[in-house]
């Protein structure tokens, strides 16, 4: 190998790696498939992936040639159109479809395209997710509404966030903060009685880190010690300053706009909880960045997961039908992997949304803290261990059942 193309092919690797980090790409799935495409593309290498760094080392056969390369990242964000349109990119460079000057070129191209939804769109669908999730909940029509509004707020503080890297650093206690005090104004001026804490979780829903916990233990069960133990304790120092913004947040609106007590509404309808997951996993498009020609399988992830699991835990413990629910979750992602020939973390996160307890960690955290639960909701620390532990294993028989043939 000439060194002329050994650098060539160094630097695609390298854009290649900082591409799929930035795309929340877990540390051994990444690590994984930048080995096969090193291997593909005739060089040695090793890497260590982090969800703040990553490191490169790649050599020649002979070692004529070697390169180090470490750089420092920001965690990762889950942005599935761009994941695919890399892959793709992967797949027809491997092919011999396209030279490494164009696949670097169409890198670029793919770093700085703007989300296929437009800002529009991505604020309707944090509305939409906000407001579904707390129909999922036991919420009341009026409360479904006043969470969807709040949503609307959260994604002006994610707008921010984009822009001012000290709004960025103090995103979810900020944006906690005002969700409960908007929850106090409501409910003095215009609905007494509501549920509070119920509102101010599910308007904060999107930033509540249960996808980074679950990803996180993942890494851990690949041997990926240091890359899953930094994700889980960012992860739970996400869910700290979530917490402590709402606390302070309803405590302050307290104080501005009296006490509120809680007026039961009458329950919804059973089919309201199938309404509210079609409509959590259809906002989660726009949010996820899905490409359109991927939006079925989408849907069809989530339905399989939460049905399978429902159904399960009629006839078994619920930690136990969660690990049939991840199961066949997985066994479905990976079927789609084969016959898409894409990633199969495009459809499994849709469906790992409706299975990771996230909310039921924040919950647990306010009746540790504070006594008192918003929902129903006994043994939480110990369901929710479970119920984490019930997904990781679920995802890895349906892996051995039906493997993968990509890495991502």
């Amino acid at each position: 190998m000439i060194t002329q193309e050994f650098i060539q092919i160094r630097r695609f690797i390298v854009k290649l790696g900082k591409m799929l980090h930035k795309y929340g790409t877990p540390a051994f799935r990444l690590e994984a498939y930048l080995s096969e495409v090193s291997t593909y593309l005739g060089v040695h290498a090793s890497f260590i992936a982090t969800p703040t760094s990553i490191t490169f080392v790649i050599w020649s056969d002979q070692h004529e040639d070697e390169y180090n390369h470490a750089a420092r990242l920001q965690p990762g964000e889950l942005d599935m159109s761009a994941l695919s349109l890399t892959d793709e990119l992967a797949n027809e460079l491997i092919a011999g479809q396209v030279t490494l000057t164009e696949a670097d070129q169409r890198l670029d191209a793919i770093n700085e395209m703007p989300s296929p939804y437009g800002k529009v769109i991505t604020g309707l669908a944090f509305a939409l997710a906000t407001g579904s999730f707390s129909m999922l909940m036991g919420a009341s029509w009026a409360e479904i509404f006043w969470t969807g509004l709040l949503g609307l707020v959260t994604y002006t503080w994610v707008l921010w966030s984009q822009k001012s890297k000290r709004v960025s650093l103090m995103l979810e206690p900020v944006t906690s903060f005002g969700a409960g005090i908007l929850a106090c104004a409501i409910s003095r001026y215009f609905d007494p009685g509501i549920n509070i804490p119920l509102m101010v979780l599910s308007s904060v829903i999107v930033l509540v880190p249960g996808l980074a916990l679950t990803m996180g233990l993942s890494e851990l069960s690949n041997r990926n010690l240091v890359s899953g133990t930094a994700r889980i304790m960012d992860a739970i120092m996400q869910l700290f300053k979530l917490y402590f913004g709402a606390f302070l947040g309803v405590a302050v609106g307290f104080s501005l706009f009296g006490q509120n007590e809680f007026q039961p509404a009458a329950s919804l309808p059973y089919w309201a909880t199938w309404l509210a997951v079609g409509l959590l996993c259809f906002a989660l498009v726009p949010i996820f960045k899905t490409r359109l020609k991927h939006i079925p399988w989408a849907l069809m992830s989530a339905f399989i997961a939460y049905s399978v699991t429902v159904y399960s835990s009629v006839f078994m413990d619920q930690t136990f039908g969660t690990f049939i629910g991840a199961f066949a979750l997985g066994v479905f992602a990976n079927i789609f992997s084969r016959l898409a020939n894409q990633p199969s973390t495009i459809v499994a996160m849709h469906g790992l949304i409706v299975l990771v307890p996230g909310s039921k960690t924040y919950i647990g955290l306010n009746s540790f803290i504070s006594g008192q639960d918003f929902v129903q909701a006994d043994h939480i620390g110990q369901e929710v261990f479970l119920i984490f532990m019930s997904l990781i294993a679920g995802l890895i028989f349906a892996n051995v059942v039906m493997p993968t043939r990509k890495a991502l």
